[in-house]
C-alpha cells in the first residue's frame, strides 16, 4: 500500500509540475502580456492551445507510446506525431483567420498605427508547432521514466520469487539428505548398541522439531541453530568408535542473532561423511565463533576414499553444493568460503565466514 501510494504521488507530481510549466509558457510569459491589454481572442486562443497540449499529451502517454514506440515501431510513432501536429496548427490557424487574431493583435500594440495586413508571421506558427512537439516531448519521456519503473517492478518481483521458489526447491532437497544419512547412521547402531539407538531417536525427534518449526521460516535464532548442531554432533558420535576424535569448540556466550535455518549442517555432515574411517584413526575439529557480527565456521577432517559398499556413501551429496547455493542467493556480498584439500596433512579444511548483519 504504501509502494502505490508513494508511486502514485511521484506520478501526480510529475503531471502537475508538466502543465505548471506548459501554462507558464503560454499564460504567464507571453510576449508582453503582462504590460499589454490583450483582447479576449487572444487568451481563448492560448486556451485551445493549452487544452490541445493536454491532448496530445494523454493520447500520447497512453495510446501511441505504448501501441507503436514500445513495441518497435518508430517511423509510425513520428509519422503520427509529425501528421497530428501539422493538423493542430491548422486548425489553430483557421481560429486565427476566422477572428482575424492579426488585426486584433495590432491593435492590441500599436493603436496609433493604422492597420495594414501582412503575410502571415511563419516564427509564430513554427513556435506553436514547436510546443506541440514539445508536449510529444514531454509525455513521451514521462512514458518511458514509468515503464522504466514498471519493469523494475516487475524484475523485483520475479527475481524475489524466483529465489523464493529456488530457496524452498534447495530446503527440500537438504532436509531429506539429512534425514537419509542420519537414519543410516541409526541403522547401523541397531545391530550394535539399542540402548545407544534409542537415545539417538530421541535427539533425532528434537531435531525433527527443529526442522519442521524452524525450517518454515526465512531466519532462525543462532542460539538454536548451533542446538541443532551440538545435537546433530552427539547423535554421530553415538556410532563412532574411539578411533574417532571429535572436538566441538564453540563459545559459551552467544550473541542475539539470526540466520537461515540449517545452513551450517551441511558443513559440518561432510566432515563425518568424508573424514572418518572404521580402520584408521581419524579427527574431526569443528568451530564456531561469532565476533559481533560475523560468524565464523572451520571444519577440519582427513580424507578418506568413499566406501562403496555402504548406503551412506551412494547418497548424491546435494547437501553441500545447495548450502554454497543457498550461501549465494540469502547472503550475496556477505560470504566467504575457503576451502583447502591439497596439503601435506591430507586434510579437508573448510573456512566460511558469514556476515550476519
Amino acid at each position: 500500500m504504501q509502494k502505490l501510494t508513494s508511486k502514485t504521488n511521484f506520478n501526480t507530481i510529475i503531471h502537475v509540475l508538466v502543465w505548471v510549466l506548459m501554462g507558464m509558457v503560454l499564460f504567464i510569459i507571453s510576449p508582453l502580456s503582462w504590460k499589454v491589454e490583450l483582447p479576449s481572442e487572444f487568451w481563448v486562443r492560448q486556451g485551445i492551445i493549452f487544452s490541445l497540449l493536454i491532448a496530445i499529451f494523454y493520447f500520447n502517454i497512453n495510446f501511441l507510446v505504448p501501441k507503436y514506440l514500445f513495441t518497435g515501431k518508430i517511423w509510425t510513432f513520428l509519422f503520427i506525431v509529425i501528421l497530428t501536429s501539422i493538423g493542430l496548427l491548422w486548425g489553430v490557424q483557421r481560429f486565427e483567420i476566422m477572428v482575424n487574431m492579426q488585426k486584433l493583435m495590432h491593435y492590441a500594440f500599436r493603436p496609433e498605427i493604422e492597420y495594414v495586413p501582412k503575410p502571415r508571421n511563419i516564427a509564430a506558427d513554427i513556435f506553436t508547432l514547436m510546443v506541440f512537439f514539445l508536449s510529444y516531448g514531454v509525455s513521451t519521456s514521462v512514458a518511458t521514466v514509468q515503464k522504466w519503473r514498471q519493469d523494475e517492478k516487475t524484475r523485483e518481483e520475479l527475481d524475489q520469487a524466483r529465489i523464493s521458489s529456488e530457496l524452498s526447491y534447495l530446503k527440500a532437497q537438504i532436509n531429506p539428505h539429512f534425514f537419509f544419512n542420519t537414519l543410516n547412521n541409526i541403522y547401523s547402531l541397531t545391530n550394535i548398541d539399542v540402548d545407544k539407538a534409542q537415545k539417538a531417536l530421541l535427539k533425532l525427534s528434537r531435531m525433527m522439531r527443529y526442522v519442521l518449526y524452524e525450517t518454515e521460516n526465512e531466519k532462525t535464532l543462532l542460539k538454536k541453530e548451533l542446538d541443532f548442531v551440538k545435537d546433530y554432533i552427539e547423535l554421530m558420535k553415538l556410532r563412532l568408535s574411539d578411533k574417532v576424535d571429535v572436538k566441538l569448540d564453540l563459545q559459551e556466550h552467544i550473541p542475539d542473532q539470526v540466520v537461515a535455518p540449517m545452513l551450517l549442517l551441511p558443513f559440518i555432515e561432510n566432515c563425518f561423511k568424508h573424514g572418518i574411517s572404521s580402520q584408521t584413526a581419524s579427527k574431526v575439529y569443528i568451530g564456531i565463533s561469532v565476533n559481533q557480527q560475523q560468524l565464523k565456521l572451520q571444519t577440519v577432517n582427513y580424507l578418506f576414499p568413499n566406501n562403496k559398499n555402504t548406503p551412506e556413501s551412494q547418497s548424491s551429496g546435494i547437501g553441500l553444493t545447495n548450502t554454497k547455493r543457498r550461501l549465494s542467493i540469502l547472503y550475496p556480498g556477505k560470504h566467504q568460503i575457503n576451502v583447502d584439500d591439497n596439503n601435506e596433512a591430507n586434510e579437508y579444511r573448510v573456512e566460511l565466514t558469514l556476515n550476519l548483519s
